[in-house]
This record gives C-alpha cells, structure tokens and sequence, in this order.
C-alpha cells in the first residue's frame, strides 16, 4: 500500500470536486469572486437591481462602486434568501476577496459564503509542547452540539475570520475564547504558511484558506475552554496524533489538512517517502 494513501485521503475528502465548471462564475466588478449554482443563479434573477447577467455569469450591479453600498445589497438579498430557504443567515459578516491577499470588494455574511461560492479565510493553531519524551499537540473535542463535526478532534485554536480582522487578530481573540489562552502568550504563534481546498457542501462551494500558526505553550499551561465550542483539552503525543489522522476519521476533516502539514514541516512523515512533494502540494489548492 502506498504509504502516503492514508493521508491522500483526507485532501481527497476535502477536494471532492474536480472542476466547478458546471457552477456559474460571480462576480464583483471585474473581479471574480465565487460560484454559484444553477438554483441560486435563478433565485438571483428575481433582483435585478442588485445582480446582473451576462455571457461570464453573474455579476453585483456595477452602480454598485463602494465596498460599503456592495455590503447593503448583499445583505439585503441574503436576507431574501435565507426567507425562501436558499441559506440560512450565521449573523457573522465576513470580508469577500478575489485572492487571499486581495482587496476587500464586499462583506457577506458567514452563512452565504459557500453557497456564493466567496473565498473563506480561517486561523487554526498547533498548539505544541516540547517534552523530553518527544513533541506533544494540544488538541480540543469538539462539543458534541456542534453542526459541524460534532464530537471530533481538533486544533487547540480554530475559526473563521471574520470581517475587519486580520488572521494574527483573529488567532489572539479565538485563542482567549476559546482556549483560554492569554493574549501575550498567543501573540508568540509563529505564522507558518497555509493550507487550501475546495469542497463541495450541500450548501455550495466551501473555499477555504486557513492560516496555519504553531504555538509552543509552556509545560505548565494547560488550555481551558472558555466558550462552548470545545468540551476539553487533552495533551497528546505528537504520534499519537499522526495515528489519528492516518488511521482514523476521529479528525474534523480540515484540521487533517492541518495537522499533514505540521508533520511534514516537523519531520514526522518521512521527507524521503515517494510522493511527499505531491502530497504537500495538494495540501494548497485555492489559488
């Protein structure tokens, strides 16, 4: 068996789409954005005020110039939307970009980023602590009343960025909310580069770029969770995470992503194992 199969797997499960060309380009500008659906694509054309068609898709109105008036009308639409069933409104606004690094066209809320097939940016933290035994990971489960991943292991520090914040912000304020963890011990994360996919949901297109930091955290402090998003800490062996991932599916699906590149960067996957260059390839697939 190919060696590196079993971690494949999860960047399989995470890129389960292999064209989104059956989708319908959304633009803002000439700038584009996402994808949408053919049945959002039709509920969109019930306002043409605010959306525009055209032999490259979809496009925001183009009297819609600023970031601000683009952010109203959207939220006025998603809130039609969300009325006739089409997504439901999270109440979390988030910044909407053509490249991670990209100007900011527009704000859209949380819950309409894949169905719009919008760009979502994320930070998530390998919380790890060096012992003479070897490298150990912080992890957290996941409370069990999660929607998504319920129950499942995950980094000691994850969310989404919302609108206005920069990753580095948004890993110091999920880190206190989350984990307890103090904003001067947080601010030590070092940023490591990212990890990307592109993953079809019932909901749309989820095209995510998560921010990877690594926090080295003190033999003595140990993370408390500090909101309802995770039901404990637990201290692991580092290999006894890499078994996690390669031998089971207790790990939400992105944070395997995650946790593959933090044991390629710490050499805990053989560097000379064939196809490591492919594997971390993958590991980064929006552009």
């Amino acid at each position: 068996m190919d060696a590196l199969a079993p971690f494949e797997r999860h960047i399989a499960a995470c890129n389960n789409i292999a064209s989104p060309s059956h989708l319908i380009r959304f633009r803002i500008g000439e700038e584009q954005v996402g994808w949408v659906g053919a049945e959002l694509a039709r509920a969109l054309a019930f306002y043409p005020r605010e959306f525009h068609f055209d032999d490259r898709g979809v496009a925001l109105a183009g009297r819609l110039r600023a970031p601000g008036a683009r952010s109203e009308a959207l939220a006025t639409v998603v809130k039609g939307l969300a009325g006739r069933g089409h997504l439901t409104i999270r109440h979390e606004p988030f910044d909407v970009r053509a490249t991670p690094e990209g100007p900011v066209l527009a704000q859209l809320d949380r819950g309409a980023m894949a169905p719009f097939g919008a760009m979502s940016q994320g930070v998530h933290v390998n919380g790890f602590v060096r012992r003479a035994d070897g490298l150990h990971l912080w992890v957290g489960w996941r409370s069990r009343s999660k929607p998504v991943a319920p129950g499942q292991m995950d980094n000691v520090v994850a969310g989404g960025v919302p609108a206005g914040l920069s990753p580095a912000e948004c890993l110091v304020k999920e880190a206190g909310e989350e984990a307890s963890i103090p904003p001067e011990l947080a601010g030590q994360a070092v940023a490591v580069g990212r990890v990307s996919y592109i993953m079809a949901v019932p909901e749309g297109l989820r095209r995510d770029v998560l921010h990877c930091y690594d926090l080295e955290l003190p033999d003595c402090f140990v993370p408390r969770p500090h909101d309802d998003e995770v039901e404990r800490f637990e201290l692991l062996p580092a290999e006894a995470v890499l078994r996690a991932v390669r031998e089971t599916d207790r790990v939400k699906f992105n944070v395997n992503l995650v946790l593959i590149d933090f044991f390629l960067r710490h050499g805990l996957i053989d560097p000379a194992t064939p196809g490591i260059e492919a594997l971390r390839a993958g590991l980064d697939q929006v552009g």
